[in-house]
């Protein structure tokens, strides 16, 4: 038995959840997984697993060792990369989640420095704006916005966004450029942001001087994707708050127009976040200082 490639297919079904998924990212086939976990247990002689046909439970006993496995496999990896080219040329595969206007706006354009910086570094982007399962899903890490609510994860702020408010030329020409915030509650048509989390339409923020305010959507249309949303403003639906990145070429084109803006909302926080009980590879490592370094800029807007 390689006891050490053991512990790592271990280590990945606890994480993942599944047999499957862990197989595949280790990219050793099923058969493969389960036979080393076996000969794990049976070297150890406990059962770290409950298998059945739906699911995979860890034992007491299994937790115990996960624990102790993934800080040996940390301190191995740590210790290669001292030592090899891994350090300066960190390779293999990052999976990425990231919500649509995000990826379309801000990574994906940075994505070719990226590249070419870490050309050993294989990158599979999820595009959605719905939460995911880090740990089920196989994801290395998430780029998000807004508050964060799971304490088992580990989140570090990398920008902050501006917000706008805005509409189409036509629409402001029918309905009337609104002065104040309170007036959007009378007569106008607002496009609400609809969470793909819990299905809440977001409310409208506002603040100046200090001072903060929120106006509930009382919406005809709710849209739980960032670039639909923005789609159905350029189509002349009604008035959005959105990101001053993903508004900023219709801006510039004259296609939306930004209304209210003496009361911009605060910036809207956004954080890389990943497991805190996986080991942080030294690629994810790089992946993060790199955000730091570029996402700021690219996200905070006029």
């Amino acid at each position: 038995m390689d006891q050490l490639l053991a512990m790592r297919a271990f280590a990945r079904v606890v994480e993942a959840g599944s047999f499957t998924r862990a197989a595949d990212s280790l990219d050793l086939p099923n058969a493969t997984m389960s036979k080393l976990v076996r000969e794990l247990e049976a070297h150890l002689g406990v059962r770290l697993l409950q298998r059945t046909t739906r699911r995979v439970t860890v034992t007491p006993e299994g937790q115990d060792y996960y624990a102790k496995a993934t800080r040996v496999l940390r301190d191995l990896e740590d210790m290669d990369s001292s030592f090899s080219s891994a350090k300066s040329h960190p390779r293999g595969h990052l999976r990425i989640d990231v919500g649509g206007s995000t990826a379309r706006d801000v990574l994906i354009p940075l994505l070719p420095d990226f590249i070419a910086r870490y050309p050993d570094i294989r990158i599979d982007l999820g595009v959605s704006d719905r939460s995911v399962d880090l740990i089920e899903d196989n994801v290395d890490c998430v780029i998000r916005g807004g508050p964060l609510d799971n304490s088992s994860l580990i989140a570090r702020h990398i920008g902050d966004a501006a917000m706008v408010t805005c509409a189409t030329p036509e629409y402001l020409k029918l309905y009337g450029v609104p002065a104040y915030p309170d007036e959007l509650k009378n007569g106008h048509r607002l496009i609400a942001y609809v969470s793909a989390q819990n299905g809440r339409a977001l409310p409208f923020r506002f603040a100046r001087s200090g001072e903060k305010s929120e106006i509930k959507v009382d919406h005809r249309i709710g849209i739980n994707e960032s670039n639909a949303h923005l789609a159905a403003a350029v189509a002349g639906m009604g008035i959005i708050q959105t990101f001053a990145y993903s508004a900023r070429a219709a801006l510039d084109e004259g296609t939306l127009v930004e209304i209210l803006r003496k009361w911009r909302p605060p910036p809207y926080p956004f954080h890389i976040v990943y497991p805190q009980n996986r080991h942080v590879t030294h690629r994810l490592r790089v992946f993060i200082d790199w955000l730091l370094e570029c996402f700021p800029a690219r996200v905070k807007g006029n």
